[in-house]
Order: C-alpha cells, then structure tokens, then sequence
C-alpha cells in the first residue's frame, strides 16, 4: 500500500527541488539594484500615493447593489419554475401558474415602492 504514494512523494522532491534551484539560481546569478528610497517605495506606478487608500461610496451604491441582488434571485426562482410548469401542463398548471404570478406581482409592487421612493435616482 505504501509504494502507491511513492511517485507522489517523487513528484513531491522534484517540485521542491525546483522552486529551491531557481530561487538559489536568481540570488547567485541577478543583480542587486542600488536601493533608495524612491524605489523601496510602496508604489511605482508614477503616481505618489498621497490620500486614503479606499474611496468613500456613497450609500446609494450599496442600496442599488442589494435591489440589484433581490431582483437577481427572481430569476434565479423563475428558472427552475418555467423547466417543471412544462412537465405539469396535463396535471393542471393553473395552481403552479398563479402561484408563481403571484410571486413575480409582489416583486412588482416592490420595484414600484422602489422607484417612487427614489432608491434608483443617482442624482441626489
């Protein structure tokens, strides 16, 4: 049982004894570069990092992000709705039908409380 992990433990001596070879290989053959501060600065990029490191966002973005989730996960019901309503138009699809109207007219009447409450207006 022990000899079916040896060629695991070989592949396993082969990568390690690569990643060490050419990390020796690069310290013993590349040049060091004179330091200085404006090379061991945290960016070189040509711009100088002055300022907050993360922009503030306003709380509309994230209110418009989560609408954008919950009316998201209406599709993700309505697929799996639509690939059984086939199989049940003999058995009476008036009871999946309506309830799943039903669904979609509540989402409804929450995206016109959304709308008229101003949640998706980006100028304010």
């Amino acid at each position: 049982m022990l000899e079916n992990y040896v060629p695991v433990l070989i592949h396993l001596l082969i990568a390690c004894g690569f990643a060490g070879a050419t990390l020796l290989l690069s310290v013993l053959l590349g040049k060091s570069g004179a330091r200085n501060p404006v090379k061991d600065s945290a960016y070189e990029c040509g711009m100088l990092p002055v300022g907050e490191s993360q922009p503030r966002f306003s709380v509309k973005f994230y209110l418009v992000a989560m609408l954008f989730v919950i009316f998201d996960i209406e599709v993700v019901f309505l697929y799996p709705w639509a690939v059984v309503f086939r199989d049940f138009i003999n058995d009476g699809a008036h009871i999946i039908f309506w309830s799943m109207l039903s669904f979609v007219g509540i989402l409804f009447i929450a995206y016109i409380y959304v709308l008229r409450k101003g949640a998706l207006d980006w100028k304010n």
